[in-house]
């Protein structure tokens, strides 16, 4: 316990003198580096995010009984920018809204604008109250719209029925 302490009231101390030696060298014009000659960690650098133009794309819209997700993406697919209604601070019942998926699709376009999106071609999915809403949220917000699929999953023959009941 004594030695622990010990180490601690060390650590504190050389933590003092570097604070020291840094006021006084920023007081007279030097660098703190020199000053603390490797003493401090450099803080980590990472990727700096590149944002590409991209004139033409797709709209993802996932339309559910729940929420409403917006997802638009370049060409090959990868995403540039999402958002859904749950995204954009609405709670419960409301994230199943026409309203709701209109904020979310016109925040989406808004993100969109930083890459040059203009042109898209639109595929949604699921049968929530947000579909058609979305869609022309998309449209007030500048993107023009070349084409509309629907991709919602349809059963063809559906789940195994349960077995009939013996009388």
């Amino acid at each position: 316990m004594a030695r622990r302490r010990k180490l601690r009231l060390n650590y504190m101390a050389e933590q003092k003198e570097l604070k020291q030696t840094k006021e006084k060298a920023n007081t007279e014009g030097a660098p703190a580096a020199d000053a603390t000659a490797g003493a401090e960690i450099a803080p980590k650098l990472g990727k700096k995010k590149i944002k590409r133009a991209v004139p033409d794309g797709r709209a993802y819209i996932d339309a559910s009984y729940n929420n409403t997700k917006i997802t638009l993406t370049d060409d090959k697919g990868d995403v540039i920018v999402w958002s859904s209604a749950g995204s954009c601070n609405f709670k419960g019942p409301k994230k199943s809204t026409p309203y709701a998926a209109s904020v979310a699709a016109s925040k989406a376009v808004e993100l969109s604008k930083a890459y040059g999106l203009q042109k898209v071609n639109v595929f949604v999915k699921g049968v929530g109250g947000g579909r058609e809403q979305a869609i022309r949220s998309l449209q007030a917000g500048g993107l023009q719209v070349e084409s509309i699929e629907d991709q919602t999953p349809i059963p063809h023959g559906g789940c195994r029925q349960r077995k009939p009941r013996r009388v």
